[in-house]
């Protein structure tokens, strides 16, 4: 891979936090990866961060704010809207599809069930947008 990539990572599901962090253990990424339980504690981590992180990952069904509400408020925001969200999702409803790239989001992944499918969608994600310009 050829950039580090400073990662915020919105997600309320515990395993699934332990599931990210264990593909970059397993592989020795040095991705640097930021944790946000909902949307309303990733708006507010973003309202007072210096660096911005390089994309978002975003789940969908989450408490307080949700994933469709986040990117609401991401994309009317013109300090963040630029970061380049991409959605980490179980939900293969095509409203939550349509609803998501309506909004300006870069990708729609939904994540499987089995542990090997699932790094190794994550892995190309990550090769993918570690090769990408992105705004600094």
């Amino acid at each position: 891979m050829s950039n580090t990539l400073k990662i915020l990572l919105i997600e309320d599901d515990a395993i699934e936090v332990m599931k990210m962090q264990r593909v970059l253990s397993t592989y020795k990424l040095h991705h640097q990866i930021v944790e946000a339980n909902n949307g309303e504690e990733a708006l507010d981590f973003l309202s007072k961060v210096e660096s911005l992180p390089d994309i978002i990952l975003l789940d969908l069904n989450m408490p307080k704010i949700n994933g469709i509400e986040f990117l609401e408020a991401l994309k009317k925001d013109d300090k963040i809207w630029h970061i380049p969200t991409i959605i980490l999702t179980t939900s293969n409803n095509q409203k939550d599809l349509k609803s998501c790239y309506k909004l300006g989001v870069a990708g729609y992944v939904l994540k499987p069930l089995k542990y090997e499918e699932y790094t190794k969608k994550i892995l190309s994600l990550f090769d993918y947008w570690s090769i990408n310009e992105l705004i600094k």
